[in-house]
């Protein structure tokens, strides 16, 4: 491996630190930067020239190193790029009828149940009754009290702590019933989000953590972009170092569109014959670097990727085991993890928005879940 690759690393880490600090990377235009200096009180100028990028740093002009400070300028237009040319996923609002489109439509009456009342509408084109209690048809309970409880479980709280919270906010369910929203809404999500391709960076992270199912343990893979924090595939298997990996290489590279320039794992076998056979051998003009000679303390190791099983494990010990290696208890949190759960690391974004796709609305859940039931009723009625 080339000797100076992990300090270029280090340098492209600690970039991306000073352009997630808020107000660190000023831009006086196209051309030219104010960049904070990430040990003292000082800010450096970053310009475009003949020849890139310079800064007036002694790391860039003396040792002719394309330093951090320019790193950060990069990410930081990179960044802008996705913000403005971000997916937009809105709130879903009255305006037509679901079934032909019209809006020619008016109010008919209340429809009540034992938690809402429930306004329901009527196309004057076709005469189509409808709810727009869009995705929460028959169910007993609002969308609000579905969706709060979701977003509690997948932070760490057991169904019953889920069960006793709703109670103390008047609202009598059982632990079984917010298992089956989660079962429900979250295969709704997954089916949606997937159609939807994030905007990700070139270096990619890899990693597993033991999880049980039924009392036993398996591993579960995980592989994320290191700049969005962007989950972006994962699978479960029974070993280390010798389970083959691939299909979660080719399932994370049909979703983001593309392969990783550099990839970081750690030392197992499998990570490096994965890399090798779907992003080495194939691809000869633009191979994918692997860095594998990872250290907790060391310039490159792989904290972003341990941080992000930090969350799966905190949700694993309140359950004690899944019960089944399909269980929609981890596309679950992987929804959570990417669309809904602000990241501090990220400048209070999700890594759904450092990845260009916007979720609007006050309640992230509702939103995904109005659109992709949308997405159903507009199936159904072409069907």
């Amino acid at each position: 491996m080339n000797p100076m690759k992990p300090m270029l690393d280090a340098r492209e880490q600690r970039g991306q630190s000073i352009a997630l600090n808020f107000g660190w990377v000023q831009r006086v235009d196209d051309n030219f930067y104010k960049v904070h200096s990430q040990s003292r009180e000082a800010e450096y100028d970053v310009q475009s020239g003949e020849f890139g990028w310079m800064c007036s740093c002694p790391d860039s002009r003396y040792r002719n190193q394309k330093c951090k400070h320019i790193w950060a300028v990069e990410i930081s237009w990179t960044l802008r790029k996705r913000v403005e040319e971000s997916v937009i996923i809105q709130p879903v609002s009255v305006s037509n009828c679901p079934k032909c489109g019209s809006e020619s439509i008016k109010k008919h009456g209340v429809r009540h149940n034992k938690h809402a009342a429930l306004q329901r509408w009527e196309c004057k084109a076709c005469g189509y009754w409808f709810t727009m209690n869009l995705g929460f048809e028959g169910m007993h309970a609002t969308p609000e009290i579905i969706t709060s409880a979701m977003q509690i479980y997948f932070t760490g709280v057991s169904f019953r702590g889920v069960r006793d919270f709703l109670k103390l906010r008047g609202a009598e369910f059982s632990q079984q019933s917010v298992w089956n929203w989660v079962n429900k809404y979250t295969r709704l999500m997954e089916n949606y989000l997937e159609q939807i391709r994030p905007q990700l960076g070139d270096t990619w992270r890899t990693d597993e953590m033991y999880v049980k199912f039924r009392g036993n343990k398996r591993l579960l893979f995980g592989m994320m972009d290191d700049q969005t924090r962007f989950r972006i595939a994962e699978m479960v298997s029974e070993h280390k170092g010798t389970s083959d990996v691939r299909p979660m290489f080719r399932e994370a590279e049909a979703r983001a569109g593309k392969r990783p320039k550099v990839l970081i794992s750690d030392g197992a076998s499998n990570f490096a014959n994965a890399n090798q056979r779907e992003w080495w051998s194939r691809f000869r003009d633009q191979r994918t670097v692997h860095i594998a000679d990872i250290r907790l303390g060391g310039q490159v190791h792989n904290n972003k990727m341990e941080r992000q099983n930090g969350e799966w494990r905190d949700r694993e010990k309140v359950m004690r085991s899944l019960k089944r290696e399909d269980s929609p208890v981890l596309g679950g949190m992987t929804i959570f993890h990417n669309y809904v759960r602000p990241h501090m690391g990220l400048n209070g974004m999700t890594p759904a928005e450092a990845a260009g796709i916007r979720i609007e609305g006050e309640n992230r859940c509702l939103t995904i879940i109005q659109n992709a039931a949308n997405v159903e009723e507009s199936r159904k009625f072409a069907d």
